[in-house]
């Protein structure tokens, strides 16, 4: 819900004189989420609207589409030819010299990013000095409330559950038949989401052996692969309720087939959960002590564990990503190799903790789902932690 008084609060606690929000083509959809836009289609003109540190917003919009903003507050401006255009920026900019936009300097957060150079240029030489919005993004797109909050907590409880049904369908099908393939268990979860009244975007990661090494493995007809006694089984899950605003669950676990887990797979794993629990660890201790803390200190976190147990090439992605209507949310990543996330952490936004050790026979991952209350409460979702390799007994 748009809510000016709290933008504009916002906006004068940063110091900024202005957010200059913009669109084209549905190109910036943090902007379309900040201004309560529908998921429809988005127009085919260019928009502004300028929300200042006090005052009353002001809109700029095509004659074609006069009507985009009108849900919003503020004085309308109408242009028509890209003259008019110019000087209408020029007019919703007015005196303000501190503007944020949907912009990273060096591009260094590309999920910030949503405004082109151009742009900036034309604002640029009105004489504004532009800064990230990636915060005030935070705080009116990647934040959720009380209904969100509790719609994570029931699709975490059946992605925790989907786990159960597919390790027993793997164990039975290993049993009676001696196999079974990658796609047969993803039907089995994608049939567990859909009896759960869940929705998702893409089937579930189910990585056999080398194929669990691959941070992003996707089963094809031509990579799908029977798994069988001694095989070692990487699966990711997301999922969210089938409603309006729902918001994902996403955790990763992995297990053997067998009755006893390999030493080496065992050993691999303790590194990782070391390092998951050290980034919660971390996430807990600055919240408790009202320290601020950024994304990449909760990968570092992690990355620490993992480089003084000799494998930091093999960790090979940042350590979470927010989380929210989408799988990968607007909010802050936790994430010190991609990017240089220096987003804060903030209360009422959710994030994964995923680190994981990639090998060329087999990888480990452990993600769990982080979420901060309104009271800066932490609470770890999904069911107990992962402390031992699942044995899945065929």
């Amino acid at each position: 819900m748009f809510n000016l008084s709290a933008i504009q609060t916002a906006l004068r606690e940063s110091k900024l004189d202005a957010w200059l929000l913009y669109d084209f083509r549905g190109s910036n959809v943090l902007a379309r989420r900040v201004l309560d836009f529908s998921d429809g289609p988005a127009g085919s003109r260019r928009w502004f609207y300028c929300i200042p540190a006090s005052g009353e917003p002001r809109k700029l919009v095509h004659r074609i589409e006069s009507g985009a903003l009108d849900h919003l507050p503020g004085e309308k401006t109408v242009y028509l030819r890209w003259q008019e255009l110019e000087e209408g920026v020029q007019k919703l900019l007015g005196s303000a010299k501190q503007v944020a936009m949907e912009y990273s300097p060096r591009n260094g957060n590309p999920y910030v990013s949503r405004v082109d150079a151009g742009v900036i240029e034309l604002v640029r030489s009105f004489g504004a000095n532009i800064v990230s919005s990636g915060d005030l993004i935070q705080m009116f797109e990647a934040t959720w409330d009380d209904q969100q909050w509790q719609m994570h907590m029931e699709a975490a409880r059946h992605t925790d559950s989907a786990y159960a049904a597919a390790w027993d369908f793997i164990a039975q099908q290993v049993r009676t038949a001696g196999s079974v393939r990658e796609s047969d268990v993803q039907a089995v979860i994608m049939a567990h989401f859909e009896k759960h009244g869940m929705t998702t975007y893409h089937p579930p990661i189910v990585g056999v052996n080398e194929h669990s090494g691959d941070p992003h493995y996707e089963t094809t007809p031509a990579t799908d692969t029977a798994m069988k006694a001694g095989d070692f089984v990487l699966i990711d899950l997301w999922a969210k309720l089938a409603k309006p605003r729902a918001v994902y669950s996403d955790l990763t676990r992995v297990g053997f087939i067998g009755n006893s887990v390999p030493a080496r797979h065992q050993e691999i794993f303790k590194i990782v959960a070391a390092a998951r629990d050290a980034a919660i660890a971390k996430v807990k201790a600055a919240f408790a002590s009202s320290t601020p803390l950024r994304g990449w200190e909760v990968d570092q976190a992690t990355r620490d564990v993992i480089q003084e147990a000799g494998y930091g090439e093999q960790f090979c992605h940042r350590t979470g990503h927010n989380i929210g209507q989408e799988t990968h949310g607007n909010g802050a990543n936790m994430d010190n190799l991609e990017t240089h996330e220096e987003r804060l952490v903030l209360p009422r936004t959710c994030f994964s903790i995923e680190p994981g050790i990639y090998l060329p026979e087999f990888g480990v991952r452990s993600e769990v789902n982080v979420f901060i209350g309104a009271d800066r409460t932490v609470h770890v979702t999904g069911g107990e932690l992962q402390n031992e390799v699942v044995c899945i007994l065929p």
